[in-house]
């Protein structure tokens, strides 16, 4: 089994798509009055970490890693982006599930790895691994919802059977190493 560095993920703050139940995949929309919130205490609660730092290079987590980081230089890597559901991207959830019922039928997440266009969970788990192989020690990580869960399936070698079970809550900070994860809120 790889062994990974400390890892310290974060999702972006909730942005006003995320309000509206619009879905983004790689689109983008600012962040709320909330997002910025949310992001403030995700500073705090890195504050003293010592650990190379990173984000998506979507703007969502960019404003997101400016303010967690504050005036601290952060690299974007694009294997940190969310994954692409294609013809899903920007469409409200809500009418999803009443054009499509056959992919949210079982509910859950599973409907990411059939979004028409999209890239599926076989190309993010190939890119996040990518990413993680790169690494050279501890990382304090700025990303999205999916992207994450799938970074912690992987630290965690779990199988993808139980991505659906990884928590994600905007404002945390997921500390993941040695095979376990504690959400800091």
């Amino acid at each position: 089994m790889p062994r990974w560095p400390d890892l310290y993920l974060m999702r972006h703050g909730q942005t006003v798509w995320n309000a509206e139940g619009r879905m983004q995949g790689r689109s983008d929309s600012p962040l709320t009055p909330l997002g910025r919130q949310q992001a403030r205490r995700q500073a705090q609660l890195a504050r003293g970490i010592d650990a190379a730092r990173f984000a998506s290079p979507a703007g969502r987590a960019v404003e997101t890693a400016r303010i967690v980081f504050g005036d601290q230089d952060f690299r974007q890597d694009a294997r940190l982006h969310e994954i692409d559901i294609g013809d899903f991207t920007g469409r409200f959830r809500s009418d999803l599930r009443a054009e499509r019922p056959d992919l949210f039928r079982q509910g859950g997440l599973g409907w990411y790895d059939h979004a028409p266009g999209g890239e599926g969970f076989a190309g993010l788990e190939a890119r996040v691994r990518d990413f993680l192989n790169d690494l050279e020690g501890p990382a304090l990580i700025v990303t999205h919802g999916i992207t994450l869960r799938m970074l912690r399936l992987i630290a965690m070698d779990l199988p993808l059977s139980r991505l659906e079970e990884m928590p994600v809550a905007q404002g945390a900070v997921h500390r993941v190493g040695r095979g376990s994860h504690l959400m800091l809120v």
